[in-house]
């Protein structure tokens, strides 16, 4: 599937307010028809570090916030552990709103795909211009996808220093969703702290 994208959403100047207001108004692809409401990146507008999950869920759709569900509880753990301060990074997804579907009363997560993905990313191009980090963590597939292509294997390049299109420096790891749903959890969770903590490492 392919949309028109975010493009003519997205404002060309202005700060972060600026794309906050603007984002309820995007249509740039079908999934604000259903989710409730968009979900934008919350964090220090000139933040070193960049953590970009895949999209928002559940929790997120409804609350309205990045990482407060079961995935964003284990992430402030990990944060912790990793000597990373959750209030000194900028949070957001590569995709900003919920994709679901319905079993009897629960919305089950669904992955975006690549035409989400795609329509989306003018807006996560726009948050990396205005807040700049020196750093980004990658955080599953989706967001490699977005930021990265699909010849990118977060599973194969896990923890390792990248560079970005534009140059920037980026760390991928798995989703925190992912060691949530873990069968070896304490085993999972300790690679990812691992992986947060090579990311501090390669802060300038």
């Amino acid at each position: 599937m392919s949309f028109d994208g975010a493009t003519r959403w997205v404002p060309a100047d202005g700060g972060m307010r600026k794309v906050r207001s603007a984002l309820p108004d995007c249509r740039g692809c079908d999934l604000y028809q259903d989710a409730e409401q968009v979900v934008a990146g919350e964090g220090p507008v000139r933040a070193r570090m960049m953590l970009v999950g895949e999209t928002p869920g559940d929790h997120e759709d409804k609350e309205g916030h990045v990482f407060v569900g079961p995935a964003g509880r284990l992430l402030d753990k990990a944060l912790a552990e990793a000597g990373i301060d959750r209030s000194q990074v900028y949070l957001t997804n590569a995709v900003k709103h919920f994709r679901f579907e319905r079993q009897g009363k629960r919305r089950i997560h669904k992955t975006p795909a690549v035409g989400h993905i795609v329509a989306c990313h003018p807006w996560l191009d726009r948050e990396l211009e205005i807040v700049k980090p020196k750093l980004v963590v990658i955080l599953g597939a989706v967001a490699a996808r977005s930021l990265l292509g699909t010849g990118f294997k977060v599973t194969e390049h896990r923890g390792e220093a990248v560079e970005l299109p534009d140059g920037r420096t980026a760390v991928a790891t798995v989703h925190p969703s992912a060691v949530v749903r873990s069968q070896e959890f304490r085993r999972d969770f300790d690679h990812f702290v691992k992986d947060l903590r090579a990311a501090v490492d390669l802060l300038p």
